[in-house]
């Protein structure tokens, strides 16, 4: 069963459609994130950078998923508010061992943020800070410093320190929102 699965199970959910935006600068790890996320038989082995972007559909034994893997590049960023309305919850993916970048991420997290299909809706956001195997990668209490979540007030969020090649840390991620109410989640 994949995390997925499990959180339908934990919100109660039957047959329905959650659409989750899975964000974040290129080369984060927006798509190996996914495809751990999905079931097992359902995994990909062989994980390519996403251009422009890619939906993902499956369906657990309780839930269609529809994830919208939007590319980093910062050529198809602009492509991410087209698809703000439909999503339900976010997932915000950041490199935790890109220092230069981060200002960078910062600055798509706030115009994402301000946007007027997201700020006014009670959006969960979950952040993974990953590649924390990586040598230079700075704790999940950094990017959220560098980041300025504590800025956001008006949604519920929360940080992960994940390492999505072997799996780490989404747990965490899902535990979290199962935790939100279906209210939040727009459903």
């Amino acid at each position: 069963m994949g995390l997925f699965d499990k959180l339908a199970g934990w919100l109660g959910l039957k047959k329905k459609e959650v659409h989750v935006l899975c964000l974040g600068l290129d080369n984060s790890g927006k798509t190996t994130i996914i495809n751990k996320l999905k079931p097992s038989n359902a995994q990909t082995q062989d994980i390519v950078p996403t251009i422009g972007f890619s939906i993902e559909k499956f369906k657990t034994s309780s839930l269609s998923f529809t994830v919208f893997d939007m590319s980093g590049q910062g050529r198809y960023r602009n492509l991410w508010e087209h698809y703000y309305k439909e999503g339900q919850a976010i997932i915000f993916v950041i490199d935790s061992s890109d220092k230069l970048r981060m200002v960078v991420a910062k600055e798509e997290l706030d115009t994402l943020l301000n946007h007027p299909d997201i700020k006014h809706r009670r959006l969960p956001i979950l952040f993974f800070a990953n590649k924390m195997d990586l040598r230079d990668a700075i704790s999940s209490v950094k990017v959220s410093q560098l980041l300025s979540l504590e800025n956001i007030k008006d949604k519920p969020w929360h940080i992960c320190a994940s390492d999505a090649l072997k799996g780490e840390g989404l747990q965490e991620g899902v535990d979290w929102l199962q935790g939100i109410s279906c209210n939040s989640l727009a459903l």
